[in-house]
């Protein structure tokens, strides 16, 4: 093919044209708060529950939700607040369950909301192991259940243009993908803690390695070197790096980095035959990427940088495949 003389238009839907379902909310950490924001400002959802540990940490949750977001809409209302999971999931007023509690507590917690008959969204990664992410999957489909892990990069508006791009075939035979991604945290935050599963493995990385099968496909060979996170740092002793080398059945190269020690350029780059694609950094959140021929024609892709208030186009996808009756989301993995 040709190098194009425009982008194609991402196809993804309006967020506000998405059913609106009621949501309880199992957990009130930081990705539950802009989460639940992203909702109440981009979308008619409704955050109709929360469910907390104790009844004090489902009302502070509550409250500061309504506080933070009074001027998003004139529908906003506080949502009911319950002071243990098994309440949250009992509520026969909520439609579709988000389970936002740390890692480790995805599987018990999901196999809660799907136990209780709910459709489920989990937040990435479903599951610590394959067995427990196939625990899910058979559960869900045994009682005919939505479920749907939110790795929410999936849903965004720019990956569908990429998708586009990749398989029409503008950027020739894929050769390789590089990408990255770093941040720094201080020794008191959670990714620190071993207990928590911290560390990059679980977090961090999933991003670089879900970009890298998204765009070769299923990764047949991988090498990785762990490096520990320093004593002064994490005393738990968590892995401090991760860098991982893969091979694609298709022979394409995966070179993928991920560190909770420093801030990295947290960029990605797709090499092909004909042309290359080099994502911005944050490359997982919605922002533009350039698209250059070897000639050196290029165009560029540019969409409101807007952080995890994107985390609205992955609910949206979930309202919309719940309403219709699916058991999982369609997003921008496949052609």
């Amino acid at each position: 093919m040709t190098f194009p003389t425009a982008l194609p238009a991402p196809r993804t839907p309006d967020p506000m044209d998405a059913p609106p379902l009621r949501w309880g909310v199992l957990g009130t950490g930081w990705i539950a708060q802009r989460f639940c924001d992203a909702l109440a400002r981009h979308t008619r959802q409704r955050v109709l529950a929360v469910g907390s540990r104790t009844r004090e940490g489902a009302d502070a949750f509550a409250d500061a939700f309504v506080a933070r977001n009074a001027d998003a809409s004139g529908r906003l209302e506080r949502p009911a607040t319950y002071g243990s999971y098994e309440a949250l999931v009992d509520d026969p007023d909520v439609d579709v369950v988000y389970v936002a509690t740390p890692h480790h507590l995805h599987l018990p917690h999901a196999r809660l909301a799907l136990g209780a008959g709910k459709a489920t969204v989990v937040e990435k990664p479903m599951g610590l192991s394959r067995s427990e992410v196939d625990q899910l999957e058979a559960l869900a489909s045994a009682r005919g259940l939505f479920l749907m892990e939110a790795l929410w990069s999936a849903y965004l508006p720019k990956f569908d243009v990429v998708r586009q791009l990749l398989d029409d075939g503008v950027l020739g035979t894929v050769h390789s993908v590089q990408a990255d991604l770093g941040e720094h945290f201080g020794p008191e935050h959670r990714i620190m803690r071993a207990d928590l599963f911290g560390g990059p493995r679980y977090d961090l990385l999933t991003y670089p390695l879900w970009f890298a099968r998204w765009v070769l496909g299923d990764l047949v060979e991988a090498a990785e070197v762990v490096t520990p996170a320093p004593a002064s740092v994490s005393p738990d002793g968590v892995e401090g790096q991760i860098a991982v080398s893969a091979r694609s059945a298709s022979g394409g190269v995966a070179s993928l980095f991920a560190t909770i020690l420093g801030d990295t350029p947290t960029t990605a780059t797709v090499v092909g035959s004909a042309a290359t694609l080099s994502i911005d950094g944050p490359f997982y959140q919605p922002g533009g990427f350039t698209l250059r021929a070897h000639d050196g024609r290029e165009l560029r892709y540019d969409e409101p940088r807007i952080a995890h208030a994107g985390l609205h186009f992955e609910a949206a996808a979930a309202a919309r495949a719940v309403a219709a009756g699916r058991l999982t989301a369609h997003h921008q993995t496949t052609g």
